[in-house]
């Protein structure tokens, strides 16, 4: 009898990060419930020892505290084993040298994932650009455990680690004050208050002003939102 491949569904936004538990440069995790309470940005790189990887742990490592600081923790993913992530690590630290980093130790967990298993089911091996290496995947999960976003890039592309951070405050602006980000927003950029949900609303909104709110029409408004403001958000319950 014929093999089947079991099919498994890409995860998607708004579903809740499928579970495992794995072996990483940081001991045992089991995913995501070790990490509930904080955002979680679980990112996979197509294999040890190779350039742009090499350049994105650099980075990641180098920004770790402005992560932990907007409450993320940081965990890699790659289709290696444990002794062949201790060893690219090490190399890392003692040899490269890039963007004027240099002597970088990375302290986040690197998972191993020899079974493929992890990445296939978050969708991060792709058979049009390879099936044995994981694409550059970034998911973004929030303290429920929740994905809330997803980028994909093919296996030539590095990231951009501003957009990456970009959207993490992005995403806790948004639950923390109620509003949507508009293009190109970055923190200290005017936000979007909800489209008005009925004709009274959107009425009152062009005939009345508040402080700080500017309607263009009754479903374009925006508010100002201070720096400081984005950076001590009230708690989301």
């Amino acid at each position: 009898m014929e093999n089947i491949e079991t099919i498994i569904p890409m995860p998607r936004i708004g579903d809740k990060a499928p579970e495992f538990n794995a072996v990483t440069t940081q001991g045992n995790i089991q995913f995501p419930t070790d990490y509930l309470g904080k955002w979680i940005i679980l990112f996979s790189h197509p294999a040890d020892f190779t350039p742009v990887c090499t350049s994105e742990f650099m980075t990641f490592a180098n920004m770790q505290a402005e992560f932990a600081a907007v409450n993320t923790q940081l965990v890699g993913l790659s289709i290696d084993g444990l002794y062949s992530h201790i060893a690219w690590l090490r190399t890392i630290k003692e040899k490269i040298e890039f963007n004027g980093m240099k002597d970088i130790e990375v302290t986040f967990p690197l998972i191993e994932d020899i079974s493929m298993e992890i990445a296939k089911k978050y969708g991060m091996i792709q058979p049009g650009e390879s099936t044995t290496k994981a694409v550059r995947a970034v998911f973004f999960i929030d303290p429920k455990g929740v994905i809330r976003a997803m980028i994909y890039y093919p296996l030539s592309l590095g990231r951009n680690f501003n957009e990456i951070k970009r959207v993490i405050v992005a995403l806790q602006t948004a639950d923390a004050y109620s509003v949507a980000t508009p293009a190109n927003w970055n923190p200290g950029d005017d936000v979007i208050v909800p489209t008005a949900g009925s004709c009274g609303v959107a009425r009152d909104r062009m005939e009345t002003k508040v402080e700080g709110v500017t309607c263009y029409d009754w479903f374009f408004c925006t508010k100002k939102l201070s720096i400081d403001q984005v950076n001590n958000p009230p708690k989301v319950k």
